[in-house]
């Protein structure tokens, strides 16, 4: 009953952590002598084997056998199951095995949570207060797009600006293609030592803030920004910019105090500071009296601590840089800006992109892919996919463009969310589309499915809403047994993706609901028509409440890839 009382009623129990907590006091009562006792609880996979497990027992045997106490994990088993408290949601335990401690669910409350999570609608986890969170991340610099540092392209650019638009500062320059523009800058660069004096005096210019060069480098980047920005419209992502420039004036700053704290170190003219359990230095001063990556980043790990407030900042880059974080991480806690117990800070890092003959992804002349192209080659091969499921003759022009948006660009953020992000995955237009297998193609499907059921079988909004009020949702089949815990085991799954911000973990769970629904569907008839007029003849409204709790627990999960499903398909 305690445990209800902390729920927040609205929010959905993590049925995990509330069996954690069940098991947790049942072991502390058992073995009060045991510091901080091994706990795992899993769902099981099998039916027959019950809902849960708790595997302690085998862990807890280990730990005393190491305490030079010998006791079977079996007897171990029985004595945690001997003082489990009145809970309420254990039907009955059973020991497996060697000591597997299997747990069978109440139905009657795994009912009530499904009728809560229908009346409240999917809600996440309570916190005591609310947190924030910044994100680094997307990283769309000028330089990137280019290959090359921050700096000498910018005056190579400059210089390029002023000789092929002299008029700029008062006629915008009608650059349309920035790359090619890039490219035509590049080869004076390498082929004319004038042009190239010329380009260095630029970023000289630039970086002592000159008003028509700073003004040069906003029309830069602003063509810039307009290309970004269409690839931020279709994958539907808002971003607040700041760029390296952003944290310019801080690094003075920052350099000083870590100049002031005696962190710093001179080695042939470079600033250096070593964190501790760190191999490699941070330089923060090159011997030109230039600034690094280095310094930027711990200006803006300042910045983010103290003007921002942050209570969790993740930094999403490539996995080579993994290093490189570790130590900026070290030195920010090392000079005092922040504790890990208080402050979460970590990198994400993410593998590399491949193409289908397993090497680095290329177009057929050997250059980089470019995101923009890539879009624009599934919202193509999207259309043809839907043309050929013979779609464009049903839907309306308009549910056929929301469609095909859905379709293509769902398939390209899932086919990278769904692999674990530590690893390189193989790029295959092919596969992300096909509407069999865990691919958006699918779920975006079945999704489409499970939400037509209703529709189709002409119950109203209104009716379905009474039903969640008064329908009582029974478990009795075994398909419907199992679709109900698969739905709850959703606050499970959002606590996981947090706690290791892996989110195929979600895309994996996405998956087995849709194919559990489809099990269910399969056995379970949620409306009977008659065979000769197909007229309604009996609707099951507590199945019908099913399909609608597993729709809601997929559009939130859809809504956290970012990931827009569409009524029509």
């Amino acid at each position: 009953i305690q445990s209800l009382n902390l729920q927040n009623d609205n929010e959905m129990l993590n049925i995990n952590q509330r069996l954690q907590q069940i098991f947790g006091e049942a072991i502390n009562t058992a073995y009060p002598g045991l510091e901080n006792p091994p706990l795992t609880v899993t769902p099981n996979q099998q039916a027959k084997f019950g809902d849960y497990q708790c595997n302690s027992a085998m862990a807890m045997a280990q730990v005393m056998k190491a305490k030079g106490q010998k006791i079977s994990p079996r007897e171990i088993a029985e004595k945690i199951v001997q003082n489990i408290p009145n809970n309420e949601l254990i039907e009955r335990t059973e020991i497996a095995g060697p000591g597997f401690i299997n747990v069978h669910l109440k139905r009657m409350f795994v009912s009530k949570l499904l009728s809560s999570l229908l009346v409240n609608g999917v809600k996440p986890p309570s916190l005591k207060k609310k947190k924030k969170v910044v994100v680094d991340f997307s990283s769309p610099n000028i330089a990137k797009e280019m290959h090359v540092d921050w700096g000498t392209q910018f005056g190579m650019l400059i210089a390029h600006l002023q000789d092929k638009f002299p008029n700029y500062l008062s006629v915008s320059p009608p650059i349309g293609d920035l790359q090619a523009f890039y490219k035509e800058s590049k080869k004076r660069f390498d082929e004319d030592e004038e042009f190239k004096r010329r380009a260095y005096q630029c970023v000289v210019k630039l970086q002592s803030k000159e008003p028509d060069f700073i003004k040069a480098w906003n029309l830069i980047c602003d063509v810039s920004r307009n290309e970004f920005q269409k690839v931020y419209n279709c994958l539907d992502i808002r971003i607040e910019e700041r760029g390296e420039s952003y944290y310019q004036d801080m690094m003075t700053a920052v350099i000083k105090e870590f100049e002031e704290k005696g962190l710093v170190q001179l080695d042939e003219g470079r600033k250096i500071v070593f964190a501790p359990g760190q191999s490699i230095p941070l330089t923060i001063v090159k011997s030109d009296g230039g600034y690094t990556y280095d310094t930027s980043d711990l200006a803006a790990i300042k910045n983010r601590i103290f003007d921002e407030k942050a209570d969790i900042i993740i930094y999403v880059t490539d996995s080579g840089q993994a290093v490189h974080f570790q130590v900026v991480f070290a030195a920010a806690q090392l000079i005092g800006w922040y504790d890990p117990k208080v402050i979460r800070v970590e990198h994400a890092g993410f593998g590399v992109v491949l193409g289908e003959d397993k090497k680095k992804f290329k177009t057929r002349s050997g250059d980089t892919v470019r995101l923009m192209d890539l879009l624009e080659e599934g919202l193509k091969r999207s259309m043809d996919k839907l043309k050929e499921k013979g779609r464009d003759k049903v839907l309306t022009p308009e549910d056929l463009v929301k469609a095909q948006r859905a379709v293509a660009f769902g398939c390209i953020k899932y086919a990278d969310l769904s692999h674990n992000r530590i690893n390189d995955y193989v790029f295959s237009f092919d596969k992300m589309l096909d509407d069999r297998g865990n691919t958006a193609a699918y779920l975006l499907y079945a999704f489409t499915r499970i939400r037509s059921i209703a529709r189709l079988a002409n119950i109203q909004e209104a009716t379905l809403r009474t039903a969640v009020e008064t329908t009582e949702v029974l478990l009795d089949h075994e398909k419907e047994w199992k679709l109900g815990k698969c739905i709850l085991r959703f606050p499970e799954i959002l606590q996981k993706i947090t706690d290791d911000l892996l989110l195929h973990t979600l895309c994996d769970y996405l998956y087995e609901l849709a194919t559990t629904f489809t099990e269910f569907y399969d056995s379970c008839y949620c409306v009977e028509k008659d065979r000769q007029t197909g007229e309604v003849v009996k609707i099951n409204m507590c199945r019908m409440l099913l399909c609608e709790a597993t729709a809601a627990v997929m559009a939130k999960g859809f809504d956290i890839l970012g990931i827009n499903p569409v009524e029509r398909m």
